[in-house]
């Protein structure tokens, strides 16, 4: 199969040359059978799909053959799983609160772990599992796929774009993102409950911080409005926030650059904003979020993930930038999504990971470091003040 890629990185000889690495997903839910269980079939010549943990099967053949026909071991307790000595590589796609444990005990058995976000609740946690894995000689890898998103692989390729363009931001001062949108009411499921990584600071704040920490690195302050604003389900349970992740200039960077992070619950807006960026020459301005999430809850083949609609952005949700020139002239063009959405990337790189020991795009620490900014962006909300970071 062809696949669609974004990244330099590609499969190494030595990983094509080994039998695949069989895995097990744990949970077949949204998480498992949408963003996991897709790219697994997808991509037989290194991963093999062995086994999930469905603890209560509706059908004698499971979730996985009911929706893609395909065969796999069902397991019916993570007991069994860490004793199944085939299994070389454990998905995390369960709720939050049993993702500590799960990748612990998983590491323990001597297993590589793929983790969904957030990959645990504190930064403590994730410090104790990096030295875990480090000390395993395992892969610990943070299912961070909005760095693939098509929008995002956009922005990243305008911020590289040089001084004699028409679409030069100039030195960034500002960089907005959002993730609304429009719910009035609880959605039913364990995500409203007042757990361990409950509420959308930890749900969709976590991309948002990825995203930014993999652009700009470590904030040197953070400063968090983390809210119930609706008032329904716990109030300790937040629906929306607000994040200011303040950036320091550097020899590198001319200008502070301020990194302001949101998602709102009642925004009625269709498309929605995501992007909003400013520099000294130029702004960008993006509505519209990547499709691949959708697709991927309707796949039914793992064939679809190389069809030449997946990924693609649709034209009328392209980003615009405005430029201002010499004369004091300012321009406006469309900024074209030419990056294809590649959730896909994520699985090649565990896999030379795993294979050949390459490096990971995710980083464990950025992991920790996001973790840290949610746990500091929470007592910044309590406290009414903006916090450093240590």
């Amino acid at each position: 199969m062809d696949r669609p890629c974004t990244d330099s990185n590609r499969q190494t000889l030595a990983v094509a040359a080994m039998p695949p690495i069989k895995t097990c997903v744990l949970g077949v839910g949204l998480s498992g059978l949408a963003f996991h269980v897709p790219f697994i079939l997808a991509l037989p010549d290194v991963f093999e799909l062995h086994a999930v943990l469905e603890r209560n099967p509706s059908s004698d053949s499971g979730k996985v053959k009911d929706r893609f026909g395909v065969d796999v071991k069902i397991h019916r307790s993570i007991e069994d799983v860490l004793a199944d000595d085939q299994i070389e590589l454990v998905v995390v796609g369960t709720p939050n609160a049993t993702h500590y444990d799960y990748v612990k005990r998983s590491l323990q058995a001597n297993k590589h772990v793929l983790v969904d976000k957030p990959a645990v609740t504190t930064a403590a946690e994730a410090r104790e599992l990096g030295e875990l894995a480090r000390t395993k000689n395992r892969v610990l890898y943070a299912y961070q796929n909005r760095r693939w998103d098509s929008d995002f692989l956009s922005l990243k390729r305008l911020l590289k774009e040089p001084a004699s363009s028409s679409a030069y931001l100039g030195d960034l001062f500002e960089y907005e993102s959002h993730y609304d949108r429009y719910r009035n009411g609880l959605k039913g499921t364990w995500k409203d409950d007042k757990l361990a990584g409950a509420g959308q600071l930890y749900d969709l704040g976590t991309h948002l911080i990825d995203q930014v920490v993999s652009l700009f690195g470590r904030p040197q302050k953070v400063t968090g409005f983390v809210e119930n604003v609706r008032g329904l389900g716990d109030p300790d349970v937040d629906d929306s926030f607000t994040l200011v992740l303040h950036y320091a200039k550097t020899e590198e960077r001319k200008y502070p650059i301020k990194a302001l992070l949101r998602a709102h619950i009642l925004s009625v807006r269709d498309p929605q904003l995501r992007f909003v960026v400013r520099g000294t020459e130029g702004s960008y301005v993006k509505y519209g979020l990547d499709v691949q999430e959708d697709q991927l809850k309707a796949v039914l083949s793992p064939e679809d993930i190389y069809s030449e609609e997946y990924g693609k952005e649709p034209e009328n949700i392209w980003g615009e930038v405005n430029h201002i020139n010499g004369e004091g002239t300012v321009s406006k063009i469309q900024w074209p999504a030419l990056d294809r959405g590649a959730y896909i990337e994520l699985f090649y790189n565990l896999a030379d990971a795993i294979r050949a020991d390459a490096e990971l795009k995710v980083k464990w620490d950025e992991v920790t470091t996001v973790l840290e900014i949610i746990e500091l962006a929470h007592q910044s909300s309590r406290e009414g003040r903006t916090i450093s970071l240590s």
